[in-house]
C-alpha cells in the first residue's frame, strides 16, 4: 500500500460518520423511477461549497458534477475518468427492521443504491481535497431509474458522456450485496460480467364461456399454461446450454370466477441472455413458438419482446487496473475474481458499451452473518452495512486519481 492510497482510506474512513448519516436520510426517503426530488436534494446539499461543475436533468432528476483538476497537463487531451452511482429504490415494503427503516409506504432501498449514492458523495469530498494533484477532470453521473427504467440511457442523451468536453477515457460503478459473499469482499471479472435483459408480454385471445361447458368456448388460459411450459422446453432444445438462457414468468393472470372461462389470458416474463446471438434469436423463436400454441388451440396471440439492457462487459484492461487498485487499497485478501457472469442485468452496461471500464461488487453483508443464509437484493428483508461506505467511496476516489495518472503521464 502506497502512502497516497493509505492517505485515501484514511480520509475516506474519516468521515464515516457523514456518510451513515447521508445513506440513512435516504434510505428513510426512497423515491422510485426517473424523478426522484428528494433524493437530487440531499446529493446537491452534499455537494454543496464543492468546487463542482453541477448540471441537473432535464428529463430525470440526474445529477452530474465535474472536478476540472488543477494539476498539469492543461492539454485538449488532458484525461477524464467518469464515476457512477445511481439513486432509486424499488416498489418493495420494507420488512428489514432497521431503525431507519423506509417511511415511505411501498418504496425501499431494497438493492442498496443509497449505499452507492452516499459512496460517490464521500468520494465527491475525496476527490476535492486532491483538486491541486488532478492533472485531468472527474464526472460524477448520479444516476436515477437504474431499476427498469433506463436512467443511464436517458443521462447519456442529455450529454452525461460529454460533461467534461470530452467522451471519458475510462468508467467505472460500484454495486454492493446484501448476500452470497463474506463481509467486505470485492468482486468483479474481464468481459461479460452480467446478462443482458428483456421483457416477454403475452396476451391471449380467446372466447369466454361457462366453465362447464369449455367446448362452447375457447379458452385463453389452458393454451397460456401450455405456453409457459413450452417455453422452459424451447430453452433446453433449441439453445446450447453453455450459453445460458434464462426466462422468467412472473406474471400470469386470467379470469374472476372459478367457473367462468375469460376472454384473455396475460403472462410476462424476463428474459436474460449472456450473447448477442442467443438475444437475437429468441426474438424470433419466441413469437413463434407462442403464435404456433395458439394457432394449434384455435385462438390468436399477441407478443410483444422489448429489449431492454444490453450485456454488461467489462474492458479487460480496466478490470486489470481496477483490480490492482483493489489490491493496494485493501490487500490482495479482500478480492476474488468472479468465475462467471451473473444473470441480473445494468444499464451501467450502455456506459461500458461506449468508454472502456470496469463494474466492482462490493459485499455489504451484515457482520457476523450468514452471506448464504442473507436476504438477496430486492428482498424486503435485505440489509446493508453501514461500514462499507468508507471503503466504496475510498475505491471510487482511487480509480479515478490513479487512471488519471496514468493517462496524464502518457499525455505529458
Amino acid at each position: 500500500m502506497t502512502d497516497s492510497t493509505e492517505t485515501v482510506l484514511a480520509d475516506a474512513h474519516g468521515i464515516h460518520d457523514d456518510l451513515v448519516r447521508l445513506r440513512h436520510r435516504l434510505h428513510r426517503e426512497p423515491e422510485i423511477g426517473l424523478q426522484l426530488p428528494r433524493t437530487q436534494e440531499k446529493v446537491l446539499e452534499a455537494l454543496d461549497g464543492l468546487p463542482y461543475e453541477i448540471a441537473l436533468g432535464q428529463d430525470t432528476t440526474s445529477v452530474t458534477a465535474v472536478l476540472r483538476g488543477q494539476g498539469s497537463p492543461a492539454s485538449a487531451k488532458r484525461p477524464v475518468i467518469l464515476l457512477r452511482g445511481d439513486m432509486d429504490a424499488l416498489p418493495v415494503q420494507e420488512q428489514s427492521g432497521v431503525e431507519y427503516s423506509s417511511t415511505i409506504d411501498g418504496a425501499m432501498h431494497a438493492c442498496g443504491h443509497d449505499l452507492h449514492t452516499a459512496m460517490l458523495a464521500g468520494a465527491a469530498t475525496l476527490l476535492a481535497d486532491r483538486v491541486d494533484q488532478l492533472a485531468g477532470d472527474v464526472v460524477l453521473m448520479f444516476q436515477p431509474g437504474e431499476e427498469g427504467f433506463d436512467g443511464a440511457g436517458v443521462m447519456i442523451r442529455e450529454g452525461v458522456l460529454d460533461a467534461a468536453g470530452r467522451r471519458p477515457d475510462a468508467a467505472y460503478g460500484l454495486h454492493v450485496m446484501s448476500a452470497l459473499a463474506p463481509n467486505g469482499l470485492l468482486s468483479t471479472r474481464p468481459g461479460t460480467l452480467m446478462s443482458a435483459s428483456d421483457g416477454l408480454h403475452v396476451t391471449v385471445h380467446g372466447a369466454g364461456g361457462h366453465g362447464s361447458a369449455p367446448h362452447l368456448a375457447k379458452d385463453p388460459v389452458t393454451a397460456a399454461a401450455e405456453m409457459v411450459t413450452a417455453l422452459q422446453v424451447m430453452i433446453t432444445r433449441q439453445f446450447n446450454m453453455f450459453d445460458p438462457v434464462v426466462v422468467t414468468v412472473g406474471v400470469l393472470r386470467a379470469g374472476t370466477k372459478r367457473n367462468v372461462i375469460p376472454e384473455s389470458a396475460v403472462f410476462e416474463a424476463t428474459v436474460r441472455t449472456f450473447s448477442e446471438a442467443n438475444r437475437e434469436k429468441l426474438q424470433v423463436v419466441v413469437p413463434r413458438l407462442l403464435e404456433g400454441i395458439a394457432a394449434a388451440h384455435g385462438l390468436e396471440v399477441t407478443v410483444t419482446y422489448s429489449t431492454e439492457y444490453p450485456l454488461t462487459v467489462t474492458d479487460d484492461a480496466e478490470t486489470g487496473r481496477a483490480e490492482s487498485v483493489i489490491a493496494d487499497l485493501f490487500g490482495t485478501g479482500r478480492y476474488s475474481r468472479m468465475a462467471q457472469p451473473l444473470s441480473g442485468s445494468e444499464d451501467f452496461s450502455r456506459i461500458l458499451a461506449a468508454v472502456p471500464g470496469s463494474f466492482i461488487f462490493l459485499s455489504a453483508v451484515t457482520q457476523g452473518a450468514d452471506p448464504l443464509q442473507s436476504a438477496y437484493n430486492h428482498s424486503p428483508y435485505a440489509t446493508f452495512d453501514d461500514n462499507v461506505l468508507g471503503d466504496g467511496a475510498a475505491l471510487y476516489t482511487q480509480l479515478a486519481l490513479s487512471r488519471i495518472a496514468e493517462l496524464a503521464a502518457v499525455v505529458q
